[in-house]
């Protein structure tokens, strides 16, 4: 059996789209599952929207995903002549011919089923004439009667009636191959023995497979899976919001959540396992698993997932995730960034709370400055005649605490609470909202802690009473 050889082939026109991260992560792990290779193509044959930019996209999409491809990669536009030397094979066995019909009034005929095969039966004669006459021509595909039949790895047998398939070109009048060629010439050259790409490739497959024949060369198995769709169920796109991977690495989203998302979305590994490791995916995956129908990209659900990741993190590392967000969160604000002693205290407690990095500057921002401001709806609530009395009792008493920690500070809370004859919610709400502006927060006593006693006094200073 050869050494199985996957790919991932995107077009260098833009960002790296979850949908293509997707791909490429199918491939990836089919190929390390069977201990072979997977390879990565830039297919820039299209020179006006390729570009140098866009290819870094989708290397550093791929970097960061951790999907790394073995040797080097490989740009299709450099293999023009071999394009164009598949095309002169197929000339040579008589699967092609020169068609020197002029597009224009092809287009204006309003055939509906494509070409109706006007150049597929001149003679030699006529097309050495043509050619004498420097007539320009396309060269086109002769498709043979008969069905192309294939097994889809996600859909089962697939079979084209080859009526259904017109003569299609090979090579345009400017001697420029077509997306079919290039594809086929290419896989053959890297050796390519299993390919899975998009749904919206299925009605491509039977034309490369006819070339595979036609020049007798093995036909990669192939695997189709659906696209990725929007919460309408329609195809994913920019009016949904982000569908770059870099744009989700820029929101503090992490490469091993976002990779073990892109997994699930329309593949099962059996039973109710959500969260797994690199190398549990390798293991787990198979074709087969994969769901025919569209799979819906839930933001919720790869919020909740980056936070499972989250919280399998040191200090040390959420705080270097959340750095740079509070950093240009500081610097649009005026204010100075946390030191990296505050920073690790933040990053512990809001272990459990953050779902994306990028949530850290509201989630933390009443540390970062005061005076705060307050919540109204729960100042309405939570606020009475007597708040400013029971604040400033507490004011008091934290001020002559011998010792600063939570566990000192809740139960100096409890001891005034008794004293005043007063639940304790009575004093941890406006408390709250006296310190950080806010109804919902970590732990109250966690909190003060962190804020320190001088903090802690300056923010309830407004509102004691002399």
């Amino acid at each position: 059996m050869p050494l199985p050889i996957l790919r991932f082939a995107p077009s260098p026109t833009g960002y790296l789209h979850v949908g293509g991260a997707r791909t490429a992560l199918f491939n990836y792990l089919l190929a390390r599952k069977l201990g072979g290779k997977f390879l990565l193509r830039i297919e820039d044959t299209d020179r006006e929207r390729s570009t140098p930019q866009a290819v870094q996209a989708i290397f550093d999409g791929l970097r960061w995903l951790a999907l790394d491809w073995d040797g080097e990669p490989l740009f299709q536009s450099t293999r023009l002549k071999e394009h164009q030397d598949l095309v002169q094979q197929l000339l040579s066995r008589g699967f092609a011919y020169r068609c020197f019909c002029d597009p224009e009034k092809l287009k204006a005929s309003g055939d509906s089923f494509g070409y109706p095969g006007t150049c597929r039966d001149l003679s030699e004669s006529q097309v050495q004439e043509n050619l004498r006459t420097g007539l320009p021509f396309a060269v086109r595909f002769r498709t043979p009667e008969g069905e192309t039949i294939f097994h889809d790895g996600v859909h089962g047998e697939i079979r084209t009636n080859n009526r259904d398939i017109s003569d299609f070109i090979l090579l345009r009048r400017d001697g420029t191959p077509v997306y079919q060629v290039a594809v086929v010439a290419d896989d053959v050259h890297m050796g390519i023995t299993h390919i899975i790409r998009g749904d919206d490739h299925i009605t491509n497959t039977p034309k490369q497979i006819l070339i595979y024949q036609a020049l007798d060369f093995s036909v990669p198995q192939f695997a189709h899976v659906p696209l990725i769709l929007g919460p309408d169920k329609k195809r994913l796109s920019k009016r949904h919001g982000a569908t770059s991977v870099t744009e989700y690495r820029d929101r503090g989203i992490l490469p091993e959540a976002m990779r073990n998302f892109l997994a699930l979305l329309g593949w099962n590994p059996g039973g109710d396992r959500e969260i797994m490791t690199l190398d549990e995916l390798i293991q787990a995956f198979s074709v087969e698993a994969i769901n025919p129908s569209g799979a819906v990209f839930d933001e919720a659900k790869l919020d909740w997932m980056n936070g499972q990741y989250i919280m399998r993190l040191s200090d040390e590392q959420i705080w270097a995730g959340i750095k740079p967000h509070l950093a240009e969160w500081c610097r649009r604000e005026a204010i100075s960034l946390p030191t990296d002693d505050l920073g690790l205290k933040l990053a512990a407690l809001f272990r459990e709370r953050l779902r994306r990095f990028s949530e850290a500057p509201e989630k933390s921002d009443y540390f970062l400055r005061d005076p705060v401001t307050m919540d109204e709806k729960g100042k309405k609530k939570h606020w009475k005649a007597q708040t400013s009395e029971h604040l400033t009792r507490l004011a008091a008493t934290f001020r002559d605490l011998s010792l600063w920690s939570k566990e000192a500070l809740e139960r100096t809370v409890d001891q005034v609470a008794s004293e005043i004859g007063v639940n304790r919610a009575e004093l941890i709400h406006p408390l709250r909202l006296a310190l950080t502006g806010k109804t919902a927060t970590p732990g109250i006593f966690e909190i003060i802690e962190i804020l320190g006693r001088d903090a802690t006094l300056r923010r309830l200073a407004p509102f004691i009473t002399n």
